[in-house]
């Protein structure tokens, strides 16, 4: 009880050093659910109005996300902007929400990207559910990263589901209903394997403590055997491997990509991938430190695999979707070698990973959204020629092409160095392995840019004009390249925010290895959050 009490204590101290006259982090999660509420209550054929005010609300929270990347202290490795207030005092619920370098730059992400989808690949029919269920997406996309409470995050985590399952329904392509419903049962199963292990760690630290809590900030003392700590740590991995996905737990992921609208696969790729990744970095290595190390060579294994079977099985596809879909397994697989490769410098590489992958994707997406608009087909035989009736997309595909092979000089090039030099220094077969993926990527999305820009159209084809970007098109991708450049020129800004929460984290893992005990009960670094 007296250990439980100093937690409580350093917790409640460092909330109130650390909250502002605004409550910064949760109008970033309540601004789009009151938005979905309004837009639910105008009527059906007022379009214009609908998309405004989806559109205002999205752009709201991007601005609210500037002030709070504005406010953040750099230099300061733990949870800022902290809001806590109980919510189920009987049940140990509480709306505990913080940020801090590893989850800042996601949340920037969800915040740009919505608004770039709404403004880029909006619906044409049915706009008012579409505004209601891209609204309430964003709204457990940001929750998800911004929860401290363990369950709130996994009510933030699996509402995610029903908003794409809808938008994948009701606007996706032939193949949408069965697309959707594997995705559901998928990211479903895996969810409740999450449930379980938060409500097993939260009995286990009331029996030690007698506090019943889902705040990590108290859950990382408690102690856990290394056989359950093993057993906890695989159910919360399960849920956040289907999540990403990583392979083996992939099989969903081809189809929703290819099935779903432009929009749902932006956010599927861009944002909800990163939601598993996440929660591997903040969940499993902060909570189970000790089996982290011990299952890490399994799950640097398991990454490896997923980069080079990504890589090769994109190779092979003629689908530009697909293509895309199978690529991201590999770009996942490099995140999770970097979570567990363990060293400073790996991890950082992994959440700056998430972020430009999220960036380079989405614009991916949106360019091969903006090809199917115009041809109506995402097969890449029947795509060619495009660069002699449209340069200027030619030229935007290659720059987001060469950013997702990772050329230097641009962002995707920054997390894959940070992670492979990372694993490297702890783990070299792995990291030699692994760009063999890198190599191969750089033949598919190559080979891929061949066939859909250079040679001649067919005949069939020039009878419908290719149209090149236009002027509201070039404004939605403006901001992804002038990001894809800027990361990859100077990474500095991300990294100096990045890199003092992931110092701390690693310090936690590494004291747990130096002690040999599952759990720190001296004042680990987490505890002052």
């Amino acid at each position: 009880m007296g250990h439980a009490s100093l937690v409580m204590a350093t917790q409640m101290s460092g909330i109130a050093a650390q909250q502002h006259a605004f409550p910064f982090l949760t109008a970033i999660i309540l601004v789009p659910v009151f938005a979905a509420v309004l837009v639910a209550a105008i009527p059906r054929d007022a379009r214009r109005l609908i998309r405004a005010v989806t559109l205002a609300a999205a752009i709201a929270v991007l601005g609210i996300t500037a002030a709070v990347i504005d406010l953040f202290r750099s230099a300061d490795g733990s949870y800022q902007m902290l809001s806590n207030h109980m919510w189920a005092p009987g049940l140990g619920i509480s709306w505990t929400v913080g940020v801090d370098g590893i989850s800042l730059f996601l949340v920037a992400l969800t915040s740009l990207l919505f608004p770039l989808v709404l403004a880029g690949a909006n619906a044409r029919q049915n706009a008012k559910s579409f505004s209601v269920w891209m609204l309430l997406l964003e709204a457990g996309c940001l929750g998800s990263f911004l929860s401290l409470d363990l369950l709130m995050f996994f009510l933030f985590f699996e509402a995610t589901l029903i908003p794409i399952y809808f938008l994948m329904v009701n606007w996706g392509h032939e193949g949408r209903n069965r697309a959707a419903m594997k995705f559901f049962v998928y990211t479903f199963l895996g969810s409740a394997f999450l449930l379980v292990g938060a409500i097993a760690l939260a009995f286990m630290h009331q029996n030690q403590t007698g506090v019943l809590t889902f705040d990590i900030r108290s859950l990382v003392h408690t102690h856990v055997s290394g056989t359950e700590g093993v057993l906890l740590m695989l159910a919360f991995t399960f849920a956040f491997a289907v999540k990403a996905p990583i392979w083996p737990f992939h099989t969903w992921s081809p189809d929703a990509y290819a099935e779903a609208p432009a929009s749902a696969s932006i956010i599927l790729g861009g944002v909800m991938a990163k939601l598993g990744t996440y929660g591997i970095v903040r969940f499993d290595l902060e909570l189970f430190p000790h089996a982290t190390i011990m299952l890490a060579p399994v799950f640097l294994t398991l990454g490896v695999i997923g980069i080079i079977y990504g890589a090769m099985v994109a190779a092979r596809q003629r689908d530009l979707k697909r293509l895309v879909a199978f690529s991201s397994l590999s770009h996942m697989g490099f995140i999770v070698i970097g979570a567990f490769a363990l060293t400073g410098q790996s991890v950082s590489g992994a959440v700056v990973e998430m972020m430009n992958h999220g960036l380079y994707t989405a614009a991916l997406f949106l360019l091969i959204a903006m090809i199917f608009r115009r041809t109506g087909t995402f097969e890449i035989p029947r795509l060619r020629g495009l660069q002699n009736c449209a340069p200027v997309m030619a030229g935007i595909f290659t720059l987001v092409m060469l950013a997702s092979i990772g050329v230097p000089g641009l962002n995707g090039f920054v997390g894959e160095f940070l992670i492979l030099a990372g694993t490297f220094s702890a783990h070299r077969w792995w990291a030699v392995v692994s760009i063999l993926g890198v190599v191969v990527s750089a033949v598919y999305m190559l080979w891929a840019f061949q066939q859909v820009f250079h040679g001649s159209r067919d005949a069939d084809s020039d009878a419908v004009p290719f149209r090149d970007v236009s002027t509201r098109e070039r404004l939605v991708l403006v901001p992804l390249i002038v990001l894809i450049v800027f990361l990859g020129v100077y990474p500095k800004p991300v990294l100096d925010r990045i890199e003092p929460s992931v110092n701390q984290l690693i310090a936690h893992v590494h004291q747990v290895q130096s002690t040999g005990s599952s759990t720190v009960n001296a004042l680990s670094p987490m505890e002052g959050k």
